[in-house]
Formats: C-alpha cells, structure tokens, sequence
C-alpha cells in the first residue's frame, strides 16, 4: 500500500506570495459545484466544503458542495463522466473512486473522469469510544482472536481504502472480524458512538471535533511516524503490524478540460496551499500538503490503479 512516488512532488510554499492579490481573472463560471460520494460531515465532505470557503476568494467563484451518496462512489461518478466539461464542476478524489471501478461494473469509472490536481496525503487512524477498553490495536487483535467475528469494525463505503485494507489486516495479525460498510465517514462515526461497532477507521478532520469534546479516541496511525498532533498514538508498526496506508485527496473533472480551466485550478490550488489561515486548517488537522498538477496527479491516478489491482489478486477480492 505504499506509493513510491506520492510524495515526488510535495508543493513549494513561497513566502511572497501574497494572498491579497485580486481572484484569479476571467474563470469562466461565477458559480461552480463540488461533488462528493461521502455524506455529510464525511472526510471528503468537510475536506470540500472548507476548500469552497478559503478557495473562493482566490478563484473569485461561488463554491457548492453536494452530496451524491450512492454505490461507493458510482453515482457521484456518473454525475460527472454526463456533466460539461466546461469547469462548472468538479469532484473530490479519494481512493475509492478508482476501487469502486474495480471492483464493480458502474455507468461510468475513473477512467472516465480527468485528474485535475492532487492535494494531500490524507493519514488514516484507527479510533474506539473514549470509554472503550481497547487501549492499543493490539487489544483489538487479542480480543478478535479470542472472539472471531464477534468484534465490529466500522468503516465508509465497501470499496473504500479502509475496507480494503481490513483485508490485509486481517491476514496481518491472523484475525476475522465482522466489517460494517457505511457511505461515509460521518455514518462510521455515528455508529461508533452508538456503540454499533466497536471500532472505527477515519481520518483526523472528520473526528476532530469528537476527539476534542473526549467522545473519542485514537488507539493507531496507519502511518510511517507518529503524527504531530497526536505523538502519544503509537502507529501500528510500532505496535508490531506492519501497515502503513496513504490516501490521497484531490479533485477531477469531465474528460476534455479545457487548457485555461486546468491552469486556473493550478494556480488556485497552489495559492491555497498557502494561504496562513487554510494552512493553519490542514496543519491542525492532521493532512499533509501533497501538491500535484494535472500531469503529476494523472500519473498517481493510474499507478494507485495498478497497485490496487495487484492488491485485489494477492488478496482474492474479486469484482462484483
């Protein structure tokens, strides 16, 4: 799960820029809709709409998030591969987009859409209730071994990152535990603190707000380092299971963008990547700026495809 090159073109943060330039001239749509798979309060839900608010400024565009919840991803996809490329939409990339395509035989896949830029580097954790007996993953593992199926682990839509990668984990530490699909992490969320599932797999800017208020907490990073923010949260490596998971974020578009729009988006990204107060924002929650323009997150699109399909077949996990 570890993608050689993600990281080969971290963006470079200039400090002259200066962010009170005017908006970016002559964008062809004043207004622009942003279309996510998740379902509110979801990773790539929040990711989007805290993008709207700092982006739009720059861009000079009114930025609208929708939600189109449905077959991982599908529906969101066929939105988009039926929309005018013009650059009056676009939608939030995560891994899931290219699994579902995989793994499944939608209206329309990833190959029908256009990376346009890649964002971040989205760390995935591992999370309980902060009441929950599982102090580390390896209670989790103890008990899964000592009650096959019996422990629940929660996680977004079936062709997700974080379902994929229960896979490994379970082959990993010799455990079977019963997994619950959701369409977003806002579901997973809720079904954890509900006490459905015992355990949940997410990402930092969506349970931010449930770790500050002591709702929950982390017990692993699927991670290379400890993270900054939480350098008490030993990764999993740590705690002798080797997986390390990297998700990416970014946006795409109808195939056949037109040159101007592509450039446009370019230079918005990267002057929003330095914005002090959107830094302060990713910063504290945990992503790490990854910035990739159109050719850069064209290539990580399809090498992420080919790494998955070779996951798929080590794995046995076949195509519906």
């Amino acid at each position: 799960m570890k993608y050689r090159h993600f990281l080969g073109a971290l963006v470079a943060v200039s400090a002259t820029v200066s962010l009170a330039a005017e908006a970016l001239a002559d964008y062809p749509h004043s207004t622009v809709k942003l279309v996510t798979h998740s379902s509110p309060g979801g990773g790539t839900d929040v990711f989007l709409r805290k993008l709207s608010q700092h982006l739009g400024p720059i861009m000079g565009v009114n930025f609208v998030v929708e939600n189109v919840r449905g077959g991982g991803g599908a529906k969101a996809m066929a939105v988009l591969a039926n929309s005018p490329a013009d650059g009056s939409i676009f939608y939030g990339t995560t891994p899931s987009y290219v699994n579902t395509s995989l793994l499944s035989s939608p209206e329309a896949s990833f190959t029908d859409l256009d990376p346009v830029v890649n964002m971040f580097y989205d760390p995935q954790v591992v999370y309980v209730r902060a009441n929950s007996p599982y102090q580390d993953l390896t209670d989790v593992v103890e008990d899964a071994k000592s009650r096959p199926q019996q422990v629940i682990v929660a996680v977004s839509t079936p062709s997700s990152l974080d379902r994929q990668v229960m896979e490994q984990f379970q082959t990993v530490t010799g455990t079977e535990v019963t997994i619950l699909t959701h369409d977003g992490g806002g579901d997973v969320i809720l079904n954890v603190l509900n006490g459905t599932a015992q355990v949940g797999i997410g990402e930092i800017a969506e349970l931010r707000g449930q770790i500050d208020a002591g709702e929950l907490r982390l017990i692993t990073t699927y991670t290379d380092e400890r993270l900054d923010l939480f350098p008490d949260v030993k990764t999993a490596k740590e705690q002798g299971i080797d997986l390390v998971v990297r998700k990416f974020r970014g946006l795409a578009g109808p195939k056949g963008l037109p040159e101007d729009v592509v450039t446009a988006w370019e230079e918005g990204i990267q002057k929003l990547l330095a914005d002090p107060e959107f830094k302060a924002w990713y910063e504290g929650e945990g992503v790490i700026p990854a910035y990739l323009d159109q050719e850069g997150a064209r290539a990580l699109t399809a090498e992420f495809a080919t790494e998955m399909k070779a996951f798929f077949t080590e794995y046995n996990i076949q195509a519906e």
